[in-house]
Parts: C-alpha cells; sequence; structure tokens
C-alpha cells in the first residue's frame, strides 16, 4: 500500500462543505464511543450498524456517504481495540481508554462516493455535503493505477489548505544488489547518528532554528483578541510555520533513512524508548526535534521495501562496553571520548555504534563474512514497531513508487 497526496483546490463554499463533512465524521466517530461506553460486549459490526441508525435519526449525518460513516465507525472501534490489545499486554501505565475527539482534520472514503476525472486532474464527490469537484495539483501519476487499486480517499485539513490522499494498493518492493556492508548506528543529540564506520552525521535541528519565528507568531497570537478573524489568521499563520518545521524533518528522516537501507545489506539501530526518554523535562525539546521515531519508522519500511535486513537491538551499555575488548568504562553523560585500558580510544558514540553492530550481528546469527539471503524481507526487528513509542504507525508505505 502507497499514500500519494495532491494539494485540492476549490471554491470558498466547498471548503466549508469539506469542513462539515469533517464535523460529521467526528460526530458519528464520538456517538459510537458513547455506545461503547453504556453497552457491554459492543462490537466492530454493532458500530458500523449504529452508523446507520444515526443517518436515519440526523439530517446531517444521512447527508454524508455510507462509507464514510463506515469509515467514521471504524475509527471508533480502532482505538477500542487499541485499548484492548493494551490491556492483553498489560502496557505498564496508562492503557489509551477511548476518549471523545475535540478536534478532526479529515473524512475518509472507501471505494464510492468519488469519481476521478478522465485525465486524473480532479476528483468530484457525490454526496450531498456541497464538496462537488475539486481540482488536484501534484507531481504523481495516478493513471498508472487502475480505480480498483484505490481502496481509499481520504481528504485531509491543514493549516495551508485541503488535500486529497489516495491509498494505493500495490507491491512496492524493489530487488536491489547486495551491498556486501553492514552499519550500526547510533542516534544522538549532538550528532544525528554516528555509523559504526565513524561517520556523524549532522543534526539539523529544525525545531531549534525556527523557534525564534515560532516566538514571534505566537506572540501575535496572544496579542489578539479572542474569537475575532484576526486571532484566527494568527493562528493559522502560527500552525504553519509548525507544518513546515515537522515536514523538513519528516523529509530528511526519509531522505536519510533511504539512503542508508540502500547502501548496507543489515542496519542495526537502537530499541529505544522515546516515550519514556522524553520524560526527562531537560532533553524533551531535544530529543522531539531529533526526530529519532520517524527515522526508525522509514528505516523499517525502506527495508522491507529493497529486501535489507533492519534489527532493533537492546541499546543497555552500548555506551560503557569497550567495542575492542568488552571491559565495561563507566561514563557520565559529559564524556565524549572513549578511553578503555587496552588502548582502544573512540568517540563515545562511534564505541556504541560499533558494539550495537555487533549484538544485531549475533541476534540474526551471522559471524565472519556476511552472506545476504536473497528472500530476506526485512522484517527481522526484534520488536513491533511503536512499542513504547510516542505514537503508532498508521501504514509504512507512506511514499510514492518513485522514491
Amino acid at each position: 500500500m502507497i499514500i500519494l497526496e495532491f494539494k485540492a483546490y476549490g471554491k470558498f463554499s466547498q471548503y466549508q462543505g469539506i469542513d462539515e463533512a469533517i464535523r460529521t465524521v467526528k460526530f458519528i466517530r464520538n456517538s459510537c464511543i458513547r455506545l461503547w461506553m453504556d453497552n457491554k460486549g459492543i462490537g466492530k459490526y454493532d458500530l458500523s450498524k449504529y452508523s446507520k441508525i444515526l443517518a436515519k435519526e440526523f439530517p446531517f449525518a444521512n447527508k454524508l456517504n455510507s462509507t464514510a460513516r463506515q469509515a467514521a465507525a471504524e475509527r471508533a472501534w480502532s482505538s477500542i481495540s487499541r485499548f484492548f490489545e493494551n490491556c492483553k499486554k498489560k502496557v505498564s501505565g496508562k492503557k489509551g481508554y477511548p476518549r471523545f475527539q475535540k478536534r478532526c482534520r479529515s473524512v475518509e472514503y472507501k471505494q464510492s462516493g468519488w469519481k476521478l476525472s478522465p485525465d486524473q486532474k480532479s476528483i468530484t464527490f457525490s454526496d450531498k455535503k456541497g464538496i462537488g469537484k475539486l481540482k488536484l495539483k501534484g507531481t504523481w501519476e495516478l493513471w498508472r493505477f487502475d480505480k480498483k487499486q484505490i481502496k481509499r480517499v481520504r481528504i485531509v485539513k491543514r493549516a495551508d489548505g485541503y488535500y486529497v490522499q489516495f491509498c494505493v494498493s500495490v507491491d512496492i518492493k524493489e530487488d536491489l544488489e547486495p551491498s556486501r556492508t553492514t552499519i550500526g548506528l547510533d542516534v544522538g543529540l549532538k550528532d544525528f547518528y554516528t555509523d559504526s564506520n565513524g561517520h556523524p552525521e549532522p543534526n539539523p535541528r529544525f525545531y531549534r532554528k525556527g523557534e525564534k519565528r515560532l516566538k514571534f507568531y505566537q506572540r501575535r497570537v496572544s496579542r489578539k483578541k479572542k474569537g475575532s478573524s484576526n486571532r484566527k489568521k494568527a493562528i493559522n499563520r502560527l500552525g504553519r510555520q509548525h507544518l513546515k518545521i515537522s515536514r523538513q524533518r519528516e523529509e530528511h528522516a526519509k531522505r536519510l533513512a533511504r539512503c542508508v537501507v540502500r547502501s548496507n545489506d543489515l542496519v542495526a539501530y537502537e530499541d529505544l524508548r522515546v516515550k519514556n526518554l522524553v520524560k526527562n523535562h531537560c532533553l524533551a525539546k531535544s530529543i522531539n526535534d531529533a526526530g529519532w521515531y520517524q527515522f526508525r519508522k522509514w528505516l523499517e519500511h525502506f527495508g522491507k521495501k529493497f529486501s535489507r535486513v533492519t534489527v532493533a537491538v537492546n541499546p543497555a551499555y552500548t555506551s560503557q562496553n569497550c567495542s575492542e575488548c568488552g571491559e565495561v568504562v563507566k561514563k557520565s553523560l559529559s564524556t565524549r571520548t572513549h578511553i578503555c585500558k587496552c588502548g582502544c580510544e573512540l568517540d563515545r558514540d562511534h564505541n556504541a555504534a560499533i558494539n550495537i553492530l555487533k549484538r544485531a550481528l549475533g541476534t540474526v546469527g551471522h559471524t565472519g563474512t556476511w552472506i545476504i539471503d536473497p528472500n530476506a524481507s526485512g522484517d527481522l526487528t526484534s520488536t513491533v514497531l511503536g512499542s513504547g513509542q510516542v505514537q503508532q504507525v498508521g501504514s509504512l508505505s507512506e511514499e510514492s513508487p518513485r522514491l
């Protein structure tokens, strides 16, 4: 599955119709959550039936396409099922009890309720919300795919406008020649990562660089009168600045992960619990700015796409153990050089990256000369993506077939 995104253009009345559809989705989703709270034993299909009942009771819900109502009920069930899974796994802390959604930014259609134009440059939504025909602007080529391959169509509202996303069912795997190389990565705050060859990748620090502009726009918001149109404009400008920074961070992680995976047969990285690391209030801003979660997500995605092996290893004592003799050399975070009695003197992160690679090779079971398996699918990750992370991944296939 891949997701292709296009910028949508229309009239102001059409944008109002999209906003109304999004509010209806939020209403159906919250109503399904309330039904589940009030009645024990409610299942996925009961929520889907309830969305049909809501359409009969409320005229504004009946104007929304039936598949969009079903997708809204599925959103409610996904939050419920996630809560049950966390309870079964005995996840420490809060289990993620389903809550009512205050803000919703998208409406999703299945394989009906929309129609693409023959030139693939516009899309028409046929429900009674008044969305109508929207022009599409983007670089992806939809004509390459059959309509049956498009499983979902989603309209997303962002600070800089509206976007249409197409979820396409297609095989994204590509065959590459073996590179006969392996690499271990140690992520950090000083450098984005340091590999087992001693190469440090600089940390771009997008949030730190844009923080001055963010503070400027935040002051403009605080000076405006609450509820005024000027305040709404200021909030939108602030949101666009945040959106720019998040896009920069995501694109950086994507391009870097793709380059690393294509260049190596095996990529080893730390199985970090980012959710626990950000509890340190002194480092939380820098950790979130680094984007370790996005980098790991794209590493595992491109590992599957290019049939490369990606291994997440336990990071315990990788910085303390000597990569030459295995002796424990205790050091604080401020100590940036590893010096051992055996004569090994390396940068702290370089030493850790070598230890990470050694653990990964031990996990995979290869010692000495590396031999790549041509049938490897890249799914040898030691942990499930998202366990202990800040957020869950909806889909690993979020890039175009050109990447």
